[in-house]
């Protein structure tokens, strides 16, 4: 008889949820899934966004703001790249001149430094411990993942340069090793899907032995497509470790099919032990 599950914090399993004793392989999405280091993120994308984008006549700037904003988190989880590209486009739609995406993305990238150059400093130094900028719990889960043996793949639309960076400093490259994927110049060149493609592909496994992690709806459609278990990190990013769920990740992970749903990692081992199968789903 498998033992019951006590939750100590929110998690939500969705109807369609079945567990999967034969899971092998888990993919993870990096920021906000996992690391803190480019918590606010949307703080300098939105007003940046503003500032190129030609104004309409009879806009508010409250519906400037709303387009925006929607046109953002619309793609988040993607490359950033489609993000400059959703951008110009809108510039262009207003009758403006935009530049090539990938200006925009640089600039994005420039900006974004000033704001997370004391973290990667304090990372870097010593003087900001790793788990402060973790997803709270996620240093349990990934050991008992690596207890359990599973192969652990780490795909992120933040540039593969910064993200293997980041990794290092967090502590995390030890285990995903080699098996850190991120957003190139040559955007076509990579897709949190040809990851997913490769990963069962190379591994001779179907999308049934996959798990994945992630807070966009990239990560969670493309492990679903493949019928894959989806566990939807609606995290609290601005308050890492208060348990609340962000409703907004809520609703949009469950509408792309997510299994589960949680606001972090507190609840890693009885999570495990739900999603294998080896303890029953609480009512």
């Amino acid at each position: 008889m498998n033992p019951p599950v006590n939750f100590q914090g929110s998690v939500e399993f969705a109807p369609h949820f079945q567990p999967r004793p034969g899971i092998t392989h888990v993919l993870f999405d990096f920021d906000g899934t996992l690391s803190l280091v480019r918590q606010g993120w949307p703080e300098v994308m939105i007003p940046m966004f503003l500032e190129y984008l030609p104004k309409k006549e009879g806009e508010t700037p409250g519906e400037a703001r709303q387009l925006v904003t929607d046109d953002i988190m619309r793609l988040n989880g993607k490359q950033t790249i489609y993000q400059m590209i959703q951008l110009a486009e809108r510039i262009k739609e207003r009758g403006g001149e935009p530049r090539e995406p990938l200006w925009y993305k640089h600039e994005y990238l420039r900006r974004l430094d000033v704001g997370i150059r004391s973290r990667i400093s304090g990372l870097t130094d010593g003087s900001i411990r790793p788990g402060a900028l973790l997803v709270h719990g996620a240093a349990r889960l990934m050991e008992q993942l690596a207890a359990r043996g599973f192969q652990m793949f780490l795909a992120s639309g933040t540039d593969e340069q910064f993200v293997k960076h980041e990794a290092g400093l967090l502590g995390l490259n030890r285990y995903f090793g080699r098996h850190i994927y991120g957003a190139q110049d040559d955007y076509k060149s990579f897709s949190k899907k040809m990851v997913i493609d490769r990963i069962l592909k190379e591994n001779n496994i179907s999308g049934a032995n996959l798990l994945s992690f992630g807070d966009g709806y990239v990560e969670i459609e493309n492990t679903k497509q493949v019928g894959g278990l989806a566990v939807a990190v609606a995290s609290d990013e601005g308050n890492n470790g208060s348990g609340n769920v962000d409703e907004w990740k809520r609703q949009r992970l469950l509408g792309v099919g997510a299994d589960v749903v949680i606001p972090d990692y507190r609840d890693a081992e009885p999570l495990l032990a739900v999603l294998l199968g080896e303890a029953p789903q609480p009512l």
